[in-house]
């Protein structure tokens, strides 16, 4: 602990008693009412900017946060993690590669437009479309077809067996789109492109799948813009404004049809500086704080009409050494840095022990996850000896990108105090989040810390995106992991249905991961969500970090 010592809460009272009970029970019925029908305005205070409400063109937390309520996913992953109707009422595996679902009637968009089974068509044929290029494809890649039954039904065909489909029709990216605001988005595309390509003409030749079809997509510069500017979805919230660098604000969508709602606005204010959020939550400037520091936690804890949300996590923090620089193809020096970090000190240190040290890619919760990885431990002459023996024996000058995140930052600078001891000098690169993840995709990195949310709790979802081949960059693999067998055992338990040998098949792939330690990872984080009581109640948080709203209540 040396080194983080460096980086350093009687008988008129029967009266008046026996007074309020006589005045009677249809009062106290009356008030109850009344208060369950209070409105109110909401305002969340978050860390980060949205990236894009366009669900296919980003997968951060941020833009999740608030896409989730502009769009519904036809299965809904409740803030305990179980699967409950959405836009389908029911489904149903039919065989190995079909997957039935009814549809909830009644359900207008935001646009005023019927949501019929041809919306949810249209937006999966568009999230699989190469021109796209969307960086979530990998969600969906194994529907092969979408087959309308009638306005309310509809069949769900795979390329293969794949079990957790149910869970990634619930990822937030899969938010329905009405069909019109996606012609819309298209036509708006093709007039910029010079093509001179009708709407119509490029349906069929992506159903076709021409030769020309894929040339299009280096014309088709503007797809997303519209959608990004008007979203269109069914659920409880609509896009009222949106200003860059500050918030975005909605507003109560009136024909909802899913259940009561008693906010008429809800407003996501970018607050990047902890502190600051949590003086505007304690003045009642902000009635939630996401993203709430460990060492805020007390202050929250200890105010008045204040109180925090806790949630055991999903994601793991990780350090990413880049495949594409071939310091960090060399074994030793990656060995050499796995050995030199201290996991528990980063917890306990930094963290103020809320969290857990990670063995694995996978957090506990996850399904998929397993105790059985042996990794690297603290060892300190350990990491000399790899290093001494690598093609860089004499130590080597590198960078470590970081995004605006304070205990980020502060992770950041105990590995490089950490890395000084091994004769690695580390310099830190702070970048604001958007420029953040467009730099990474670049792939000009040497190392960098990021998070990742297994938020469909399947292990499919928190290793293939991260460690196939096919997902470099935007979709993932921002440390060009490739590794074949690797490949070859995350493809197989996409399909494999039996669930003891998929296990199995996970945990090999797993270990291998660990082996070639071109993640070192971290921690599995705690989360935190401070909330003033003053005015509303019922705010509640899922293992992913999100906060869902739809059973607030006003005083």
């Amino acid at each position: 602990m040396n080194i983080w010592k460096k980086l350093s809460l009687g008988i008129l009272f029967l009266s008046v008693l026996v007074l309020v009970a006589c005045s009677g029970d249809n009062n106290e019925s009356n008030e109850s009412a009344e208060d369950s029908e209070k409105q109110g305005d909401i305002v969340i205070g978050v860390d980060k900017e949205v990236v894009s409400l366009d669900p296919h063109n980003s997968n951060d937390s941020a833009s999740a946060q608030v896409r989730m309520n502009i769009y519904e996913t036809l299965i809904y992953q409740n803030p305990d993690g179980e699967l409950v109707p959405g836009l389908a009422t029911e489904w149903e595996q039919v065989d190995e590669n079909t997957w039935n679902f009814k549809l909830r009637e009644g359900v207008t968009f935001h646009s005023g437009q019927e949501f019929t089974a041809e919306d949810v068509k249209a937006t999966y044929a568009r999230v699989l479309d190469p021109n796209v290029a969307a960086s979530v494809q990998f969600l969906f890649e194994m529907i092969d077809d979408v087959e309308v039954v009638n306005d309310h039904e509809l069949n769900i065909k795979t390329k293969e067996p794949f079990a957790p489909l149910d869970r990634h029709l619930a990822h937030s990216t899969a938010g329905i789109m009405s069909k019109s605001l996606i012609d819309k988005d298209y036509e708006n595309a093709l007039e910029a492109s010079g093509l001179g390509l009708s709407l119509d003409t490029y349906y069929a030749e992506r159903e076709e799948g021409s030769e020309t079809f894929a040339e299009y997509a280096s014309k088709l510069n503007n797809i997303g813009q519209i959608i990004n500017q008007e979203p269109d979805g069914t659920n409880h919230l609509k896009l009222q404004s949106r200003s860059a660098g500050d918030n975005v604000v909605l507003e109560k969508f009136e024909e909802f049809n899913n259940g009561e709602r008693f906010f008429n606005t809800v407003t996501f204010k970018v607050i990047p500086e902890n502190g600051s959020r949590v003086g505007e939550l304690e003045t009642g400037g902000i009635d939630v704080a996401t993203g709430i520091d460990t060492a805020s936690v007390p202050r929250i804890e200890g105010g008045a009409d204040m109180e925090i949300i806790e949630k055991d996590s999903v994601r793991t923090t990780y350090l990413g050494l880049n495949y594409k620089k071939e310091l960090f193809q060399d074994e030793n020096i990656k060995k050499a840095i796995a050995y030199a970090i201290d996991r528990e000190d980063i917890v306990n240190g930094i963290f103020d022990g809320m969290g857990i040290p990670s063995k694995g890619p996978l957090a506990p919760p996850v399904w998929g996850y397993s105790e059985e990885l042996v990794g690297a431990e603290y060892d300190i002459e350990k990491a000399k000896e790899y290093l001494s023996q690598s093609s860089q024996p004499d130590g080597f000058k590198t960078t470590l990108w970081v995004n605006e995140d304070e205990q980020i930052i502060n992770t950041a600078v105990y590995i490089q105090e950490q890395l000084k001891q091994i004769n690695i000098d580390v310099s830190i690169e702070q970048m604001e989040w958007g420029a953040y993840l467009d730099n990474l995709v670049q792939g000009n990195h040497d190392m960098f810390i990021l998070g990742w949310t297994t938020v469909t709790q399947d292990a499919d979802y928190g290793l293939y995106a991260l460690f196939h081949s096919k997902n470099h960059g935007s979709a993932g693999n921002r440390i060009f992991y490739t590794n074949h067998k690797v490949d070859e055992l995350l493809d197989a338990g996409r399909s494999e249905t039996d669930e003891a040998k998929r296990a199995d098949i996970y945990k090999e792939a797993e270990q291998l991961i660990v082996d070639d330690g071109q993640s070192v990872f971290l921690m599995h984080n705690t989360f935190f969500v401070g909330v003033n009581t003053r005015k509303a109640t019922g705010f509640k948080l899922d293992s992913a970090g999100a906060v869902h709203i739809q059973d607030v209540k006003f005083k």
